[in-house]
């Protein structure tokens, strides 16, 4: 995808083991993370519904736009950080893959 000169984002279907752990709690596990490269951030880990445990999760109010991706929602983890993890559940056509897919802003390989 390049919609702009200069910016690039790639979505690929990773196979490394990544997990999320907050306050020693697993929050997240996968071995079958999309990885989402954007030019000018970190790799992003974006993790399917069904290796996240939602049930610890509390939906935000914050809603953030990117022209590239589409707007995000956000949830907060139950006594834990607020906006911890983050989806698009329309995102642009360019990046579809990752609908639904959670990202977090810190993720532990191995």
């Amino acid at each position: 995808m390049n919609p702009t000169p200069g910016h690039r984002i790639d979505v690929t279907q990773g196979t490394e083991h990544v997990r999320v752990i907050v306050n020693g709690q697993v929050v997240a596990d996968s071995h079958r993370p999309l990885l989402l490269t954007e030019t000018g951030y970190p790799t992003r880990y974006y993790f399917p519904p069904e290796d996240v445990r939602t049930d610890l999760l509390t939906p935000s109010d914050t809603h953030t736009v990117c022209p590239f991706k589409g707007t995000a929602s956000y949830w907060s983890l139950a006594g834990g950080p607020e906006d911890i993890v983050w989806a698009y559940p329309e995102p642009r056509p360019e990046v579809a893959e990752i609908k639904d897919h959670l990202c977090f802003y810190e993720v532990e390989l191995g």
